[in-house]
């Protein structure tokens, strides 16, 4: 059974309560930027195990009757096509995502805000899209000298520009698919407005990492630095805060950097600042709820591993800078980190030497190490599932969960009628293929039985997986990491 580092309980009822002491602070309206992800935070419940993905979810939950959620994305992310790294979705696509998941569970959705609008037309049929569909859309847009020239951001000519966004509850939830989207300057407008409307309404910062109240290079920071490599996101000890207060605090980079002009807007929208420092401004409440580090140490230094292997990967498929990959091997030489630590990247290309073939490992939860070679009818990948669901019901490794004559027809389809020329089945053809035997055959359907026992296993794979078999893996919630390298030199990878 994993060790457990973190009291998500405790969590979830101190956040709560320092948000609603935020609230009252300001008067009764709070717009409280939300950094990180809302949904499905596997950074945070890798690095602090215990800590549930779906941890703030609750936490605001507890905040259900005063909260109002608002999603701001750039028009430059929906002209892009950006994509969420970690579901594979556009950041446009993940809007509607969340709209419809907020609102499964109760929250209430007030709108959408599209940020850096200069006339875009995927922006503006984006926003018709929204509109059909009964969602409010307001448009923000670009500030010429912004973040710098305070005058004319806090003007007419500036966040007076931009739409008004009509809300209706105490607490005001910016999130938003990914980073920048435009969140504090979403918040900083509302608050210029809401002053000319004679509102009183205050601003707060709720960031997850890096953790304020653990030191500086602790594992735990040094994983988000890895997190964020790409961003250029630096830990540093947040000087406004040792100036006014004489205590340790640690920031990051962008906030420490941005603190200046925010102080600036804020004496210019209200006389005053309300705050002396960035980490004045925000309300995390994860660094009180560690109860294991030894646990949360290790576990991230996992982490740093596995992102060292992302931008490994990225660096390979050209989306990602070596600059990302350097960094990363200036936290793990820091650390004394090796990758020989992640147990599963030795298993794996032991058995990819000796075959000579893509190969895939997996570390089971009871700690045994399970692995999959490439066959004539199944992918390492496929090949290594059912090895690991065997191992997991107890069936001998040496029964055939699927038959060859079930196999080979769907091979046949595949090369035949759909035009592929890998006739290996991918781990979502081995799934549903399973699930048929599953309805005649005991042990396939106690093999089936056992798939949730995956979630939070590592694995690793000898090569960068096909887009199939790395979805399935996200899906099941294993912790893939892969070599940065493709099973053949071809320049086209299906």
């Amino acid at each position: 059974m994993a060790k457990i580092g973190f009291d998500n309980d405790k969590y979830i009822a101190m956040q709560s309560e320092q948000i609603r002491k935020r609230i009252s602070e300001f008067g009764g309206k709070l717009y409280l930027e939300f950094g990180g992800k809302l949904f499905d935070d596997f950074h945070a419940s890798r690095v602090l195990p215990g800590f549930k993905p779906d941890s703030k979810m609750n936490m605001l939950l507890k905040l259900k009757d005063q909260a109002e959620i608002v999603i701001t994305i750039s028009a430059a992310a929906i002209d892009s096509n950006k994509r969420r790294g970690d579901l594979g979705i556009t950041y446009d696509v993940d809007v509607m995502r969340l709209i419809d998941a907020f609102r499964e569970i109760g929250l209430y959705v007030g709108s959408v805000v599209i940020t850096q609008y200069k006339g875009q037309r995927t922006a503006d049929a984006f926003r018709r899209r929204l509109r059909a569909q009964g969602i409010k859309v307001f448009r923000h847009y670009v500030i010429e000298g912004y973040p710098s020239n305070v005058p004319v951001i806090v003007s007419e000519q500036g966040y007076g520009k931009n739409d008004y966004i009509e809300t209706e509850r105490s607490l005001i939830v910016v999130t938003a698919p990914g980073p920048g989207s435009g969140k504090m300057a979403t918040c900083l407008s509302q608050l210029y407005h809401e002053h000319k409307r004679g509102v009183k309404a205050g601003y707060a910062k709720f960031e997850t990492f890096p953790i304020w109240n653990l030191p500086l290079k602790h594992p735990v920071n040094l994983a988000y630095e890895a997190a964020t490599a790409d961003l250029n996101d630096v830990n540093m000890i947040d000087p406004f805060h040792l100036q006014a207060y004489g205590k340790v605090a640690v920031n990051y980079n962008r906030d420490v950097e941005i603190f200046p002009v925010l102080n600036a807007i804020f004496e210019k929208i209200y006389g005053q600042s309300p705050y002396k420092s960035p980490t004045d401004m925000g309300v995390n409440m994860v660094g009180n709820c560690i109860v294991d580090d030894a646990v949360v140490c290790e576990a991230s230094r996992q982490e740093i591993i596995r992102r060292y292997y992302e931008a490994l990967c990225a660096q390979r498929q050209g989306t990602g800078e070596a600059e990302a990959v350097y960094k990363i091997e200036l936290l793990m030489n820091h650390e004394h980190i090796d990758i020989k630590e992640r147990a599963v990247v030795a298993a794996a290309l032991n058995v990819a030497k000796k075959t000579d073939a893509p190969a895939v490992a997996l570390q089971l939860p009871d700690g045994r190490i399970v692995t999959g070679k490439t066959k004539e009818l199944l992918g390492a990948s496929s090949a290594m599932l059912l090895n690991a669901l065997k191992a997991l019901s107890g069936i001998p490794d040496s029964v055939h969960l699927i038959s060859a004559e079930i196999i080979e027809p769907v091979q046949a389809l595949k090369v035949r009628y759909f035009g592929n020329r890998n006739p290996r089945l991918h781990m979502d053809e081995v799934l549903i293929a399973l699930s048929i035997c599953a309805a005649s055959d005991e042990r396939a359907a106690r093999a089936l039985a056992c798939l949730s026992m995956l979630e939070g296993c590592e694995a690793h794979a000898s090569v960068i997986l096909s887009s199939v078999d790395a979805s399935i893996f996200r899906r099941l919630k294993i912790n893939l990491t892969s070599e940065p390298n493709y099973e053949t030199k071809r320049l086209y990878h299906r």
